[in-house]
Formats: C-alpha cells, sequence, structure tokens
C-alpha cells in the first residue's frame, strides 16, 4: 500500500498522463532518458576517490546518491527498484560512445514530448512540477509491479476513438 504522500503525487501525475499511447511512450522513453542523464551526469568529474569504481567521483553519482534518498524515502520497494535500474545506467553508459548517448537522448525526448503533443495534448507534468522528473519513473516502475493502478476516471474517453 503507497503511503498517502505518493498516492497523491501518483494522483497527479497520472492526471497528465490520461492516453494510454502517451503512457506508452513514457514506458520506452523514460528509462532512455534516465540512461542518458546518468550517462551525462557521469562525464562530469569531481574528484578523484580511489574506494569508488573507478576511482572518480562523478555529478551522476551524486545525483544517482540523492534521488535514490529521494526513492527510498518515497517508497522502499519501489525506491530500491528505481535505484538499481538507475544503477546499472554507469556501467551501461560508460560502453555507450558520446554521440552514441546524445542520439540516445533526443531519441528519448523525441518520443516522450511527442506523446504529450501528439496523444496527451498537454505539457509535461515536469514543467509545472518539477519533481514530476523524479516521479515519472517510479510511477512506472508502479504501474509495471501493480503498486499502482491507473483509475478509469484517469483515462481519456477520446483515446478510444483516437
Amino acid at each position: 500500500m503507497l503511503n498517502p504522500r505518493l498516492q497523491a503525487l501518483f494522483d497527479d501525475y497520472a492526471s497528465s498522463h490520461r492516453h494510454p499511447t502517451n503512457r506508452l511512450t513514457h514506458k520506452i522513453a523514460i528509462p532512455v532518458i534516465v540512461l542518458h542523464v546518468v550517462a551525462m551526469l557521469d562525464w562530469v568529474r569531481l574528484v578523484s576517490v580511489p574506494l569508488i569504481p573507478g576511482g572518480v567521483l562523478t555529478l551522476g553519482i551524486v545525483a544517482w546518491v540523492l534521488a535514490t534518498l529521494w526513492y527510498l524515502r518515497a517508497d522502499l520497494k519501489l525506491g530500491l527498484i528505481v535505484s538499481a535500474a538507475a544503477a546499472l545506467c554507469f556501467p551501461i553508459g560508460r560502453m555507450i560512445p558520446m554521440w552514441g548517448v546524445i542520439a540516445i537522448a533526443a531519441g528519448g525526448w523525441l518520443i516522450q514530448l511527442a506523446g504529450h503533443a501528439v496523444w496527451e495534448k498537454k505539457s509535461p507534468s515536469f514543467f509545472t512540477n518539477l519533481v514530476h522528473a523524479l516521479v515519472g519513473p517510479l510511477f512506472f516502475v508502479a504501474i509495471l509491479t501493480g503498486d499502482y493502478s491507473v483509475k478509469p476516471a484517469q483515462i481519456d474517453p477520446s483515446a478510444s476513438r483516437a
């Protein structure tokens, strides 16, 4: 059972993601966007630290730790899943050449924005509530695990006619 604060965040997030095709684009775009954000932040080297794998503390690691703390505070189970998935982005991102990460970023954002422009007809929710940039990955993990269900009232009735 979700805590009331997270339930409210998910309900608010769902209100900007009513069209099923938009939600589908997000299931593709959100993991791709998380990958490119982690990979790009990992390019920013902050300080040498021999105890860290690779020996360098990067902005990506700092952002991952801070995001993990937020996710775990929101929900332990979902937070662990999202944090572990984001952690996998470090080795994957390090294997992809810079041009590949940039191409992944462009593709992910195009898919994400197309979902909102073409199907949802509403700007992304993080434009008005920046915390939704963190909520998105957690929301879709909650959908996949069955910890959150989109209620019929949260589905765009015109979607069945599209």
